[in-house]
Protein backbone atom coordinates (compact mmCIF):
# COMPACT_ATOMS: atom_id res chain seq x y z
CA UNK A 1 0.00 0.00 0.00
CA UNK A 2 1.41 3.46 -0.91
CA UNK A 3 2.30 5.88 2.03
CA UNK A 4 0.39 8.16 3.13
CA UNK A 5 1.84 11.78 3.23
CA UNK A 6 2.06 13.34 6.91
CA UNK A 7 0.19 16.47 6.30
CA UNK A 8 -2.75 13.94 4.72
CA UNK A 9 -2.59 12.30 8.07
CA UNK A 10 -2.34 15.40 9.89
CA UNK A 11 -5.52 16.70 8.10
CA UNK A 12 -7.21 13.29 8.70
CA UNK A 13 -6.61 12.92 12.52
CA UNK A 14 -8.35 16.68 12.68
CA UNK A 15 -11.36 15.45 10.67
CA UNK A 16 -11.60 12.12 12.11
CA UNK A 17 -9.77 11.85 15.51
CA UNK A 18 -11.01 8.36 16.52
CA UNK A 19 -9.72 5.11 15.25
CA UNK A 20 -6.91 3.87 12.98
CA UNK A 21 -5.81 5.23 9.55
CA UNK A 22 -8.23 3.12 7.54
CA UNK A 23 -11.19 3.31 9.85
CA UNK A 24 -10.87 7.45 9.33
CA UNK A 25 -10.21 7.11 5.23
CA UNK A 26 -13.09 4.74 5.15
CA UNK A 27 -15.65 7.18 7.03
CA UNK A 28 -14.92 9.99 4.77
CA UNK A 29 -15.12 7.77 2.07
CA UNK A 30 -18.86 6.55 3.23
CA UNK A 31 -19.68 10.38 4.08
CA UNK A 32 -18.31 11.87 0.35
CA UNK A 33 -20.77 8.83 -1.17
CA UNK A 34 -23.48 9.79 1.09
CA UNK A 35 -23.20 13.53 -0.39
CA UNK A 36 -23.17 12.39 -3.80
CA UNK A 37 -25.90 10.09 -3.23
CA UNK A 38 -28.41 12.57 -1.37
CA UNK A 39 -27.32 15.49 -4.43
CA UNK A 40 -27.73 12.87 -7.29
CA UNK A 41 -31.51 11.61 -5.24
CA UNK A 42 -32.08 15.43 -5.38
CA UNK A 43 -31.60 15.98 -8.85
CA UNK A 44 -34.08 13.06 -9.37
CA UNK A 45 -37.01 14.40 -7.19
CA UNK A 46 -36.79 17.75 -9.10
CA UNK A 47 -36.46 16.31 -12.50
CA UNK A 48 -39.16 14.29 -11.35
CA UNK A 49 -41.56 16.85 -10.18
CA UNK A 50 -40.32 19.04 -13.36
CA UNK A 51 -41.33 16.64 -15.77
CA UNK A 52 -44.19 15.18 -13.42
CA UNK A 53 -42.92 11.72 -14.39
CA UNK A 54 -39.73 9.31 -13.78
CA UNK A 55 -37.48 9.08 -15.87
CA UNK A 56 -38.54 5.76 -17.62
CA UNK A 57 -41.86 7.68 -18.31
CA UNK A 58 -39.76 10.89 -19.86
CA UNK A 59 -37.77 8.84 -22.15
CA UNK A 60 -40.14 6.35 -22.96
CA UNK A 61 -42.76 8.72 -23.85
CA UNK A 62 -39.97 10.88 -26.30
CA UNK A 63 -40.17 14.07 -24.12
CA UNK A 64 -37.43 15.21 -25.44
CA UNK A 65 -37.93 14.93 -29.48
CA UNK A 66 -41.64 16.46 -28.46
CA UNK A 67 -40.00 19.40 -26.71
CA UNK A 68 -38.25 20.23 -30.01
CA UNK A 69 -34.42 18.91 -28.81
CA UNK A 70 -34.30 22.17 -26.59
CA UNK A 71 -31.04 22.57 -25.18
CA UNK A 72 -32.67 22.58 -21.83
CA UNK A 73 -34.80 19.12 -22.34
CA UNK A 74 -32.10 17.87 -23.76
CA UNK A 75 -29.31 19.07 -20.61
CA UNK A 76 -32.09 17.65 -18.29
CA UNK A 77 -32.22 13.94 -19.70
CA UNK A 78 -28.17 13.96 -19.44
CA UNK A 79 -28.51 14.98 -16.41
CA UNK A 80 -31.13 13.27 -14.86
CA UNK A 81 -29.25 9.67 -16.57
CA UNK A 82 -26.53 10.56 -15.15
CA UNK A 83 -27.99 11.02 -11.83
CA UNK A 84 -30.03 7.47 -11.92
CA UNK A 85 -26.55 6.11 -12.80
CA UNK A 86 -25.23 8.18 -9.87
CA UNK A 87 -27.74 6.90 -7.74
CA UNK A 88 -27.09 3.41 -8.18
CA UNK A 89 -23.21 3.49 -8.27
CA UNK A 90 -22.97 5.01 -4.65
CA UNK A 91 -25.58 2.59 -3.28
CA UNK A 92 -23.72 -0.17 -4.72
CA UNK A 93 -20.31 1.29 -3.55
CA UNK A 94 -22.14 1.83 0.27
CA UNK A 95 -23.17 -2.04 0.28
CA UNK A 96 -19.72 -2.74 -0.24
CA UNK A 97 -18.80 -0.79 2.77
CA UNK A 98 -21.94 -2.10 4.81
CA UNK A 99 -20.28 -5.39 3.76
CA UNK A 100 -16.69 -5.51 4.48
CA UNK A 101 -17.94 -3.40 7.79
CA UNK A 102 -20.37 -6.55 8.72
CA UNK A 103 -17.90 -9.23 8.30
Amino acid sequence: MQAVADRMITLLDRLEPEGNLNNKIERLVEGELQRRLTRYELTDRQLSRKYSCGFAEFKRNHRVAQAGYTFEVESDFWDWEMALDGIATSQEMLGTLAVKRDS
